[in-house]
């Protein structure tokens, strides 16, 4: 179908407002790239849910695009669900639109039968996880579009147990909403008596959870004395991080103010992204003034944390997400241990993208660790499945994500401020730093030191290029790097192990995904990974070397970096 054909559906509806109307009509006459951007395809619905810029048009994040989309998890639900009465959460962030976009999903969902718990104002997609399992909904949606920049939204979809959809519920949404052809199949109007409004009594819940995970129960006054500098870059994270901070005890905590109203135009930042510098200027800014021990800064829907820690020379430095959770895991795990409470049946998890510190950690302490493809929902695919049966310590990916405890199964950013703080101030309670807590770890279980190469590749060329690395990376995988060998090639789309020296294939027991990695003699690692929903490819580096003392840390940390661009330059990137 043609963009003409597909904006001629819309002004044929009986659905779509006049103003809708109007704004085609003009962008028809007035317009004609944004006309055909607008409409030459649908929107897509992905495992995920939606994402894109808000504006008219069948490829737009409107109320249109949004109850189509609605109309097919409604129907999946009653259709699934036939015996029991079918609820959902929704939640809604800070961005532009968010709010009446939450109330068309939800009317679209009430139309269709199904009661709606909807939170009064804007929460952390954290929380809505936990709403899901906590009032027994069958799914929940957060109309959210992460760290996005201003003129995106978003719609997220999360199954019964809090997490993100899997299979097979995830394609059989998606077909359901593919069956969705018109608007004038999607029912808007809604039934106010299944609408209950929530929040307060949520917020408690969940952060009753949240106290529950501290593993600091004899920390003094002077322990909690620590000075903490915390950012919401404009998102919902000033909802309950001070409350979570002043829950845990923290009362110096230095709010950045003129990033704390929630605001989704971002007024302050280029990228409401807490892994760019620039998101966490004013942030490392108040850190300086107040002389604080620790900055923190979450994301629009507070999923994910950016920290800065001081370095020896006292200056504040960004750790990446990997560092961040090597560090969260070297925490739980010894303080569990400290504590007396491993007995051989606790788990971590943690994506095949992420630093294998976390496994080194694991099995330092004899936890078990287990590893999945990238994204939160396999990892809470893992929770669920050993639900019962053993018990979920923490994990994450190195994409600034983790997650402590199971009774959210999306990462936290909340839970993670929180025990970011409390690991400070533990770590400080011993006479150390983070900065030499870090070192430690480095010096006891590896060193590491990781890097994302993102190549983007725009239009159809741009894809067809994209595919074309991958195959000759399949075809011709490199057998060193930097006069390196590469002992093993793992395909995850062909779900085969390569041993480089025998040339001895076997079986790698993964669900199939286009990733390729290559393990290296020294204990290296990279991964190459298209985006499903980008015309980008990204290469994970994670590469392994000596740290001789604490003293040479900075030194040989500026070797692994060294050797990270010989390892790009052999990949020809």
């Amino acid at each position: 179908m043609t963009s003409q054909e597909k904006a001629q559906q819309w002004l044929d509806s009986k659905v779509v407002d006049e103003a809708t109307k109007k704004q085609i009509k003009n962008l028809q006459e007035n317009n004609k790239e944004e006309f055909e951007e607008s409409f030459y395809k649908d929107l897509e619905f992905g495992t995920g849910g939606l994402r894109g810029i808000m504006g008219v048009g069948s490829n737009r994040m409107n109320k249109y695009t949004l109850g189509m989309a609605t109309q097919g998890l409604s129907n999946y639900l009653n259709k699934t669900f036939t015996e029991q009465g079918v609820s959902v959460a929704i939640a809604h962030d800070c961005r532009n639109n968010a709010e009446e976009f939450a109330k068309v999903v939800a009317d679209v969902f009430t139309a269709n039968n199904i009661k709606v718990f909807f939170f009064d104002s804007l929460r952390p997609t954290p929380e809505l996880s936990f709403a899901i399992r906590h009032l027994g909904c069958k799914s929940g949606v957060v109309l959210t579009a992460s760290h996005n920049p201003k003129e995106y939204n978003g719609y997220k979809a999360y199954w019964t147990d809090g997490a993100q959809m899997v299979a097979p519920h995830d394609l059989n949404v998606m077909n359901e909403v593919q069956s969705i052809t018109s608007i004038d199949d999607v029912q808007f109007g809604g039934k106010e008596p299944l609408l209950e409004s929530i929040g307060e009594d949520i917020d408690e819940a969940y952060l009753k959870e949240v106290k529950k995970i501290s593993l600091f129960p004899d920390a003094t006054e002077t322990d909690k004395s620590i000075n903490i500098v915390y950012s919401s870059i404009h998102g919902t994270g000033i909802t309950l991080v001070p409350k979570a901070l002043e829950m845990y005890g923290f009362k110096n905590v230095h709010i950045v103010e003129e990033q704390a109203e929630p605001n989704g135009n971002f007024p302050t930042v280029v990228y409401p992204n807490p892994e760019e510098k620039e998101a966490m200027s004013m942030a490392l800014a108040k850190g300086k003034e107040v002389d604080a021990d620790i900055v923190m800064a979450t994301d629009p829907d507070a999923d994910r944390v950016g920290i800065a820690i001081k370095n020896a020379k006292n200056e504040f430095e960004l750790l990446n997400g990997n560092q961040t959770g090597s560090l969260l895991i070297y925490y739980l795990l010894s303080r569990w241990s400290e504590l007396g409470k491993l007995d051989g049946n606790q788990y971590i998890v943690k994506t095949i993208v992420t630093t294998e510190l976390f496994k080194n950690i694991a099995d330092a302490y004899q936890v078990e660790s287990f590893d999945t493809l990238t994204g939160f929902k396999n990892i809470a695919a893992v929770i669920r499945d050993l639900e019962g049966k053993k018990t979920f310590i923490g994990g994450g990916e190195e994409s600034y994500g983790y997650m402590i405890g199971d009774y959210v199964r999306d990462k936290d950013a909340i839970a993670s401020v929180a025990m970011i703080a409390e690991m400070t101030a533990y770590v400080k309670s011993q006479g150390k730093t983070l900065y030499e807590y870090l070192i430690e770890m480095y010096m006891k279980f590896g060193f590491y030191r990781e890097d994302l190469v993102s190549i983007t590749k725009k239009g159809k060329s741009g894809s067809e290029e994209i595919k074309a690395m991958m195959t000759r990376f399949r075809e011709e995988p490199p057998k060193s790097l930097a006069r390196t060998k590469v002992l093993e090639v793992r395909d995850y789309q062909k779900s085969t192990i390569l041993n480089m020296e025998s040339g001895v294939k076997s079986k790698l027991n993964f669900p199939s995904s286009n990733v390729l990695q290559f393990f290296l003699e020294d204990g290296s690692k990279i991964s190459a990974r298209p985006s499903g929903t980008e015309p980008k490819i990204k290469f994970y580096v994670s590469v392994k070397g000596k740290l001789r003392s604490k003293e040479t840390f900075e030194e040989d940390f500026a070797e692994l970096g060294d050797i990270i661009k010989s390892y790009l330059d052999d990949l020809d990137l």
